[in-house]
């Protein structure tokens, strides 16, 4: 049993549920139902069916920061309205996953355009091969800055994109040398963005773009990872996302974002030769993810710690999407977030989150249950929401373990336990 395709007799409630927590952070009892009326094929199917067109309603646009705090503010409150309201939550989820891998911080980045352009790349080719997805989130303006690869000139190669490259967003550490580096550093000479910065664009409204300063590149012969010949950057993430190693160290992060954070070594080895027959596909990578056996094994269910982000844009979702009411309850939550261990676009270090057990903390558990009051307790929880939906909701079983602690409690009061229990802090 690895990635063979998962044909149960029936698609059931817990199926459903299991896989929308997955995939769609959670939903609704009745979103729930729909999806198990569907079976597993056509479930992942009506998922992965998105565009990237971001909500018209949607009330936060960074380029009406006034300055790069207000502009990282709205940027954060922008995504957090997609996360929680978007009829497209695979993709929001995807975008979260490859924020993870391809990392820039706000510490750092701090222009509108460089956000929205980082963003609209991770939501336009989060589906794509994985060798375009890769080139096109390193000619992003917001890459290049944040790894310096705008400062890479002939003559004065900046290394740093380049290490990053390797270590972090193909092959992982052990599969390259330091000579590798330096010669992927050459490639990307002339890289660089135009567009005003910072004081130079108070209004946040200048677009940055990505430019190739040919005066700037080393022409040169270099050798990479073995090849050789006038390599460009393109030639290089080309190279470096076809590496043997990159489908295994990729493979092993979708599989913990989406599987368990225990990867099965059977299982990525049928990834890796699913990645190496599709040339790096990353929708058909993710089909076969979410429609495997694998997948629905008992032991990957309830199996990965929900991260911060996880756990407040599923409590809305599966508590039917109410509004927040304000952008001060929005920045709240972005706030509540970040206490949590989880700053959208502001991961710790270019690693980005670990994950697992490192969302457990003593102020993560208090904030988590904070959290959980300020939904279900507050005014923030409708009255649409029924207590026999909950289990299924909440849960993804149609009765909640703990069902004797919840009786003759009112709706409100069923949801916080309900919110605050270890079985809600998995997925």
């Amino acid at each position: 049993m690895t990635l063979s395709p998962y044909r149960p007799r029936t698609f059931s409630l817990e199926d459903a549920a299991h896989l929308l927590r997955r995939a769609a952070f959670g939903a609704t009892a009745a979103l729930t139902r729909e999806f198990a009326a569907l079976g597993p094929q056509k479930a992942v199917e009506r998922l992965l069916n998105f565009d990237t067109t971001e909500l018209p309603d949607n009330p936060f646009d960074p380029a009406e920061g006034v300055n790069g705090g207000a502009a990282v503010r709205l940027a954060q409150m922008r995504w957090l309205h997609e996360l929680m309201y978007s009829p497209h939550p695979l993709r929001e989820k995807l975008a979260l996953t490859w924020s993870n891998h391809f990392v820039i911080g706000v510490d750092k980045v701090r222009q509108a355009g460089m956000l929205k352009g980082y963003m609209r790349v991770l939501r336009e080719h989060g589906l794509s091969k994985f060798e375009r997805l890769t080139l096109e989130v390193s000619k992003t303006p917001a890459m290049l800055l944040y790894l310096d690869n705008n400062q890479n000139k002939k003559g004065k190669p900046n290394e740093n994109f380049s290490r990053e490259l390797l270590e972090l967003f193909t092959t992982g550490i052990g599969h390259y040398t330091e000579e590798d580096v330096k010669e992927g550093a050459r490639a990307f000479t002339g890289w660089a963005f135009r567009g005003l910065l910072g004081l130079n664009n108070p209004a946040q409204t200048a677009v940055p773009e990505f430019v190739f300063q040919s005066n700037q590149h080393d022409r040169g012969r270099k050798t990479y990872l073995g090849q050789s010949g006038n390599l460009t950057g393109e030639d290089v993430i080309r190279i470096a996302t076809h590496h043997p190693a990159t489908a295994d160290f990729v493979g092993r992060k979708l599989w913990r974002a989406f599987v368990s954070d225990t990867p099965s070594d059977a299982g990525v080895r049928e990834l890796v030769q699913l990645w190496n027959d599709t040339d790096g596909d990353l929708r058909a990578i993710l089909t076969a993810l979410l429609t495997s056996e694998t997948f629905y094994a008992p032991e990957n269910r309830h199996a990965i710690i929900k991260s911060p982000v996880e756990y407040v844009v599923g409590t809305v979702r599966a508590l039917g999407q109410p509004k927040l009411k304000d952008e001060k309850r929005y920045t709240q939550v972005v706030q509540q977030m970040a206490k949590m261990g989880q700053a959208l676009l502001g991961p710790p270090t270019v690693e980005g989150w670990k994950g697992g057990r490192d969302w457990i903390s003593d102020t993560a558990l208090l904030t988590r249950m904070q959290t959980a009051a300020s939904f279900a307790l507050g005014s923030t929880l409708s009255k649409d929401v029924k207590a026999a939906d909950l289990p299924l909701a909440l849960l993804g079983r149609e009765r909640a373990p703990f069902e004797a602690a919840l009786r003759g409690l009112g709706v409100p009061q069923q949801a916080y336990l309900t919110l605050i229990s270890p079985e809600y802090a998995l997925a």
